[in-house]
């Protein structure tokens, strides 16, 4: 074979490379990895959670996602070059923990995100339907905070009392949060374990029993 037709059969090899190649970087699947999960905000310092919510998850190349669902807010996180550490949206340095049931990230102002796989619990915004029977406990960004519980299922009505975090409540019945449009929480009928005081407290203000019964 002369040196001319040579140099045209390694020109069609290299054309005929270049293209599979280029086929078989097209149809690699470009996915990141994601799963439902429930999610619990610490205040810093604080032993309640003053937010629960179901959640998504999603990691690409190192990059992390939180997707809360009853608020909306979303947290991204990337790497910041060394093992358990990310910086967040705003370049805070963030630290990861991981656990068996999950993982959390405390951030620069020492409240912590965490992230449980098992997203078979009502956080944040119950579904409408009756309970019977289901104990839940109060919760708020401050442990010190009085909670409303007010007369009927909106802000606008009178509150007749007040829960304050910790306290135990059966949770009788839940509707539609109708206060803002197109909000995802609820307002649910509540009875004091301790007291037997009856009215109505905002979902957000609610962690959820886990297996939906006592």
């Amino acid at each position: 074979m002369n040196s001319e037709k040579m140099t045209q059969f390694q020109s069609a090899l290299a054309a005929i490379a270049s293209a599979t190649l280029a086929s078989f970087i097209i149809d690699l699947p470009a996915r990141a990895d994601t799963a439902p999960a429930h999610c619990d905000i610490y205040a810093p310092g604080g032993a309640y959670a003053y937010l629960s919510s179901n959640c998504t998850f999603s990691q690409r190349q190192g990059y992390i996602g939180v997707q809360l669902q009853s608020n909306g807010q979303r947290y991204d996180f990337e790497p910041a070059g060394q093992p358990g550490r990310y910086f967040d949206q705003y370049g805070g340095v963030v630290f990861q923990n991981v656990f068996d049931e999950g993982q959390n990230f405390e951030f620069p102002d020492g409240s912590v995100l965490y992230v449980y796989w098992d997203s078979s619990s009502s956080y944040g915004s119950a579904p409408v339907q009756e309970y019977g029977q289901r104990v839940g406990t109060l919760t708020a960004y401050d442990r010190g905070s009085q909670i409303n519980v007010r007369s009927e299922p909106t802000i606008y009505s009178y509150a007749h009392s007040y829960g304050l975090v910790g306290d135990q409540i059966e949770i009788l019945q839940c509707v539609q949060d109708t206060d803002t449009a197109g909000s995802d929480l609820n307002w649910c009928e509540v009875q004091f374990i301790e007291s037997g005081a009856v009215g109505w407290v905002r979902s957000d203000f609610i962690i959820f029993p886990s297996d939906g019964a006592l």
